[in-house]
C-alpha cells in the first residue's frame, strides 16, 4: 500500500460511522414508599443517666416526655405543649390521678376566649369527648398546691408534636394510660 492508499484509508476510518450498540436507559426504579415513621410513638431511648429512675422528664421544645425506667434508660412518648406564653416549665411531683377526668377550664383560660371556654365555666364531666381525655396526672408544686397543669389524654391526637395547649402536656389517649399505669402518686415531674 502505498502513503496515498493509506492516507485514504486512515480518512475512510476517520470519517466512517462508528457503531455503537444502544444501551438500554436505565429505568427509574420504583422506590417502594417506605411508611412515614411517627416520631411520637412510644420508644425506649437513652437518656442522661442523672435523672431518677421513675421521674418524668419533659423537653418542651422537642415535644417529648421521658418516663425514666432505668439508669440512663427512658420509655419516650410525643407531647403537645402549651402555645406561646403559656409553656410552663419547672419543677412538681404527682399529686394525683384520674381515669376519665372532668374538666374546668380555668379563669385565665374563659378570659382569653370567653366564647370558648365560658359554657364550660362549671365543668364539664369526664368521657371520650372531654378534652383531658381518657387520663389524667395532677401536677403539684413543692408546697403541695395544684398547679393546674395537668399531663393528659387528648380528644385530638393530631395535635402531638404541636405548641397548642393552655399549658397542660397533651398525650394520645394510649400513651397516656400506658403512663398512667407506670407512675404512681408521687413521682417527681421535671419541664423544661
Amino acid at each position: 500500500m502505498n502513503r496515498r492508499q493509506m492516507l485514504m484509508l486512515s480518512a475512510s476510518l476517520i470519517a466512517a460511522p462508528t457503531l455503537v450498540l444502544a444501551q438500554p436507559k436505565a429505568q427509574p426504579v420504583a422506590a417502594k414508599a417506605e411508611p412515614k415513621r411517627d416520631p411520637y410513638v412510644p420508644t425506649e431511648v437513652a437518656i442522661r443517666p442523672d435523672f431518677e429512675v421513675g421521674s418524668i422528664v419533659v423537653v418542651s421544645k422537642d415535644f417529648f416526655l421521658y418516663h425514666v425506667i432505668a439508669p440512663g434508660r427512658a420509655i419516650r412518648y410525643g407531647v403537645a405543649v402549651g402555645k406561646d406564653e403559656l409553656v410552663w416549665k419547672g419543677r412538681a411531683t404527682v399529686g394525683r390521678k384520674t381515669e376519665w377526668p372532668s374538666w374546668k377550664p380555668t379563669p385565665a383560660m374563659i378570659k382569653r376566649k370567653p366564647a370558648q371556654y365560658g359554657k364550660w365555666a362549671d365543668g364539664m364531666p369526664g368521657g371520650p369527648t372531654n378534652p383531658l381525655g381518657a387520663r389524667a396526672l395532677y401536677l403539684y408544686d413543692a408546697k403541695g398546691n395544684d398547679t393546674s397543669i395537668r399531663i393528659h389524654g387528648t380528644t385530638e391526637p393530631n395535635s402531638i408534636g404541636r405548641a397548642v395547649s393552655n399549658g397542660c402536656l397533651r398525650m394520645r389517649n394510649e400513651a397516656v394510660m400506658d403512663l398512667y399505669e407506670q407512675v404512681p402518686v408521687g413521682t417527681p415531674v421535671y419541664v423544661y
